[in-house]
């Protein structure tokens, strides 16, 4: 796995990262949804009725199923943790609009324990990149952000990764550079002639496509 240290800015990434913001955000969720819940078994419970012990039970996986979900974001939720973690992928500003930017990048979406690895195209729309000029074919180095909404893994895929542009954790335009130069220009070129599939992308159930092994360059392919 191709990782990417450098100086993290916490200040800025607390300002701007969006995956935080994302996690920051599910996790006051899960835990007001686990709350709710939990006080929905109680008073089930103190009815003492038997289709209210039905309900209860119900409420109480509800309870569970949030606990659970507030627990991983706390556990994964930390910025340092997320880009440390983080596979340095490729990505580049395919659409702009009004709001923001629409990024291609390109990542394994294999699990850790798999044999081999299965790269797809996914997308992102960002609201804010800085560092970074708001044109179709800006190279945005990234890292993968693997997030597993259930408890265990869909076959050897994870559930979801996305890319967390590596300018939302430092303003030194030099860090970013030399991000982008450790990528090969085989795999930022891959992604510029693909532009035209990130609407095809985003109109797939799973928000990724996937690429075929022996049309990818280099390294990739094996």
């Amino acid at each position: 796995m191709r990782r990417f240290e450098f100086p993290l800015d916490r200040e800025h990434a607390h300002a701007v990262n969006e995956v935080f913001a994302d996690l920051r955000r599910l996790r006051v969720m899960a835990v007001a949804a686990a709350v709710v819940a939990a006080t929905g078994t109680a008073y089930l419970i103190w009815l003492t009725h038997p289709w209210a012990y039905l309900l209860a039970v119900a409420f109480a996986l509800g309870a569970a199923t949030a606990l659970w979900v507030a627990v991983w974001t706390t556990r994964h939720s930390a910025i340092d943790k997320l880009y440390a973690d983080g596979e340095l992928v490729p990505a580049v500003i395919s659409a702009t609009f009004p709001t923001g930017v629409l990024l291609l990048a390109l990542v394994d979406i294999a699990a850790p324990a798999a044999a081999a690895p299965r790269y797809a195209l996914v997308t992102r729309k960002v609201r804010a990149l800085p560092g970074h000029q708001a044109k179709v074919g800006e190279r945005v180095p990234s890292v993968a952000v693997r997030t597993e909404w259930a408890p265990r893994q869909a076959g050897q895929r994870w559930h979801s990764v996305s890319a967390m542009p590596i300018a939302w954790g430092t303003t030194d335009g030099a860090v970013i550079d030399r991000a982008r130069a450790v990528i090969g220009e085989a795999e930022w070129r891959l992604l510029t002639d693909n532009l035209a599939l990130a609407a095809k992308v985003r109109r797939t159930a799973t928000k990724r496509l996937l690429l075929d092994p022996d049309q990818l360059p280099g390294d990739l392919g094996s």
